[in-house]
């Protein structure tokens, strides 16, 4: 009779099958990674930012649809003073220093969790001294006397990434490393922005100063003819009394200029990184500048695409998508293989002998079992956090377009008042024209020129404050799409 086999000798086989089938499913869930896979959300499906469209065709400026934002979009003003003091804060700003440092700091922390998906490699050395106690070994006589041994060898350890986490970090490493780079660029904006604003505001302040002093030389002479009316008797005590006090009160408006000037160069010199005593503000006046007639102009869906605000709040949202996914691996189980070498001896000398040699492999498995609930309420956590940050890319994107959107309406609204005021000062300087001519054939008094004298000073000033808000709007159109592109990280 045929004697089968021994049953026990099927058992290794099972076991391998098992063993095999547990290695495929571990390579299996090694190729998934936990949690969502970010996609940027769509920008609104609007053509233009304004619900009257965005075209400007006046003929001092016009918008040309589809251009870009120059990265030194400043120079399109054409003032020399401007651009010195502008590249002179991007070299030497404080606050893009910082901002720099923070980048390299994030990419640094990115590449020490892409360390993490490799092999871990390190030596370990031990020099003890150890002696056991007399009941370890049970009833018998025999004592192992205290010894000093020595240990010596390199060991390796290798987390499966079965769930995705170590990938999932890196991710999240790499987004705050692109929400660092946005967010330097949007700090060289917001610089820009302020030098231009600065060195705008000196400009201003001494075109105002050179008309208000012209008004004040005007006071002084119409003061001087009211006194000579006086004496012949052709003005009375208070047209002098009053010619007094409109010198007196144009005079007040003088040091509030000043101090404009004097602040404005103060920041302009903190913004370049230095003292105010050690960097004179520019010399500069609106005869300085230049009114850019291309204004460029993005599509809506371009701008969400190229304004580092927009990029940096995408940036926080696919950091909070990267840390769900960490949160849903931390709920599944982690395996790490590790293995060592060792030289052991009781001396130093012996630690290389071919007897000293041990080694040691071993596969370790952690899984949650129970933990009150922790690592699912911050899962949850993480959801909601993402939630949070998807509201604040949404209010980010919908204040760009609303930005642009008043830009545009300021400056039609601007090339209008400028039209207003030139027509206003034409108007001022034919009045003053015909009181002179009028004077002088004894049809009106000297009052009559002064006043007339005044309104046009009036008007010269409304008009430099017009074409310096002007100015001032078109430079914020190019900040709000997005000041050009310069290079993340530079």
């Amino acid at each position: 009779m045929p004697r089968h086999p021994p049953r026990p000798a099927t058992r290794p086989r099972r076991r391998t099958r098992t063993g095999a089938l547990t290695l495929c499913a571990a390579l299996a869930l090694a190729g998934c990674t936990a949690g969502p896979d970010f996609s940027p959300p769509a920008p609104p499906a609007v053509a233009s930012f304004t619900v009257h469209g965005d075209r400007i065709d006046t003929p001092s400026q016009r918008t040309v649809p589809g251009s870009t934002v120059a990265a030194t979009w400043w120079t399109a003003f054409g003032c020399a003073p401007l651009d010195r003091t502008m590249r002179a804060a991007l070299a030497h700003n404080d606050t893009l220093a910082s901002a720099r440092a923070s980048l390299a700091a994030a990419r640094e922390a990115q590449r020490a969790a892409t360390g993490a998906l490799w092999p871990q490699l390190s030596l370990n050395g031990v020099a003890g001294r150890q002696k056991y106690g007399v009941s370890l070994f049970g009833p018998t006589h025999f004592v192992i006397p205290p010894f000093t041994y020595y240990t010596v060898g390199p060991q390796v350890s290798y987390v499966l990434d079965l769930a995705g986490g170590e990938r999932r970090t890196v991710e999240r490493e790499r987004a705050l490393a692109a929400f660092r780079a946005e967010e330097l660029a949007a700090t060289r904006l917001a610089v820009t922005g302020n030098v231009f604003a600065h060195a705008l505001a000196i400009a201003t302040a001494r075109s105002e100063l050179g008309v208000i002093e012209r008004i004040v030389a005007n006071d002084r002479e119409n003061l001087a003819l009211v006194q000579k009316a006086r004496a012949a008797g052709s003005a009375t005590l208070p047209d002098l009394v009053s010619a007094r006090s409109q010198l007196a009160r144009d005079e007040t408006l003088l040091p509030p200029l000043r101090q404009r000037v004097s602040v404005a160069a103060h920041a302009l010199a903190m913004l370049a990184g230095a003292a105010p005593a050690a960097q004179p503000p520019p010399a500069m006046t609106l005869r300085d500048w230049r009114l850019p007639k291309d204004l460029p102009l993005a599509l809506p869906s371009r701008l969400a695409r190229s304004r580092p605000d927009i990029l940096a709040a995408e940036s926080e949202l696919h950091a909070a998508s990267a840390a769900i996914g960490i949160a849903t691996a931390n709920l599944y189980p982690q395996i790490t293989l590790s293995a060592n070498t060792t030289q052991q001896a009781l001396s130093p000398g012996g630690l290389f002998d071919a007897g000293g040699n041990a080694w040691a492999m071993a596969a370790g498995l952690t899984a949650p079992l129970f933990d009150g609930g922790t690592l699912r309420a911050r899962r949850r956590a993480a959801i909601d956090t993402y939630r949070a940050s998807l509201a604040d890319y949404q209010r980010t994107l919908l204040e760009a377009f609303a930005q642009v959107a008043d830009v545009l309406r300021a400056l039609q609204n601007d090339d209008a008042e400028v039209r207003a005021q030139l027509a206003a000062r034409r108007t001022a300087a034919d009045a003053l024209a015909l009181m002179r001519t009028s004077y002088r054939e004894g049809a009106v008094g000297v009052l009559s020129v002064i006043d007339a004298e005044r309104q046009l000073n009036r008007s010269e000033l409304e008009l430099v404050r017009a074409r310096a808000q002007r100015l001032q709007d078109t430079a914020l159109l190019y900040l709000a799409l997005g000041g050009g592109e310069p290079p993340r990280g530079g």
